[in-house]
């Protein structure tokens, strides 16, 4: 494997038997360092990788014995400079660690901090960890949080605790679950959505999600766990790992998200914010279990502060309703 920030020759790599399993589009992020993921994609869409000699596409796990050409790539000079965290932030996200062994490591993830660089982002949680954990000789994101949400993400310390949380997921042996305040009173009971999404992209560049008949196939479980006026606290369990899924989802069967600013309801979030203090999307991942070498791993992050208050606001907004 190689070391260097860019790569000025054609290479060839085998695959070994650590790095089998990975999505190939990852393996390039992490085998380039310092790439933007609009040039990976860009040398992927104009076959000038090659797998095995053929095209291939961005989301195709490597096998063992795989050959992979990676093409000549220069780096902007200003990828070599060191990456410099902002203050404060290597501190927080110290604090925010939730659980750690020598083949894993799980954060409480801060709500508004994506969790790699890209679309205009100089660096995210992946890429500052990386910085401030010299002694971590690999450390790789084993699932994705969109930035706005909070709560347990799982990185993989070694390439063999990578590929067996990969394997889980893919086997739907990993469980998620998360909070969520939806808009209005949720009477649905235990609901389970299962609508395929599918993401577009439009003009202005903005990835928006929809339910249609062509999407991916997508399942969303919901139940209810504190039932207000205004909004409902809900737990979600996804059996699939889609793009926005829950905040679609809900959105879809008229219980949008609070603070969601791109599927929710702008009367419904200035309600949330004006009276009840709610200045973020509304969504977090509360647990995550998933197995591990022989072992189960259950791992849990309670809500942050602000999240409590909005709870505890409404609740004593509920209460005062009854008397």
């Amino acid at each position: 494997m190689a070391d260097s920030l860019s790569s000025v020759r054609v290479r060839h790599l085998e695959i070994t038997p650590n790095y089998a399993g990975q999505r190939l589009d990852n393996f390039l992020l992490r085998e380039l360092k310092g790439a933007p993921k609009s040039l990976i994609y860009r040398i992927l869409r104009k076959g000038e990788v090659r797998l095995n000699g053929g095209r291939v596409q961005p989301d195709r796990r490597l096998q063992t014995g795989d050959v992979l050409r990676i093409p000549p790539v220069r780096l902007a000079e200003a990828s070599d400079q060191p990456l410099r965290p902002p203050p404060g932030l290597a501190e927080r996200l110290r604090d925010a660690v939730l659980y750690e062994d020598r083949e894993l490591l799980v954060l409480d993830k801060p709500a508004g901090l994506a969790v790699h660089k890209g679309s205009g982002l100089e660096y995210g949680i992946i890429e500052v960890l990386r910085v401030t954990r010299p002694n971590d000789s690999f450390l790789e994101l084993a699932h994705r949080l969109d930035r706005d949400t909070s709560g347990c993400l799982a990185l993989a310390r070694t390439p063999a605790a990578l590929r067996l949380i990969q394997q889980a997921f893919r086997a739907g042996q990993v469980e998620k679950r998360y909070l969520a305040l939806v808009c209005g009173y949720w009477n649905h009971g235990p609901r389970e959505v299962n609508q395929p999404l599918r993401r577009n992209v439009l003009r202005s560049g903005e990835r928006m999600v929809e339910v249609l008949e062509d999407g991916k196939e997508a399942r969303t479980r919901f139940q209810p766990v504190s039932l207000f006026k205004p909004a409902s606290l809900l737990e979600a369990r996804i059996d699939t790992g889609r793009t926005h899924q829950i905040r679609v989802h809900a959105a879809h069967v008229g219980h949008p998200l609070a603070g969601d600013d791109k599927y929710g309801d702008a009367g419904f979030n200035r309600l949330m914010a004006e009276q009840y203090g709610l200045r973020r999307l509304f969504l977090h991942a509360h647990s995550l279990n998933l197995p591990l070498g022989g072992r189960d791993i259950a791992v849990s992050a309670p809500l942050d502060a602000e999240l409590k208050t909005v709870l505890n606001r409404l609740d004593a907004s509920h209460q005062r309703s009854r008397t």
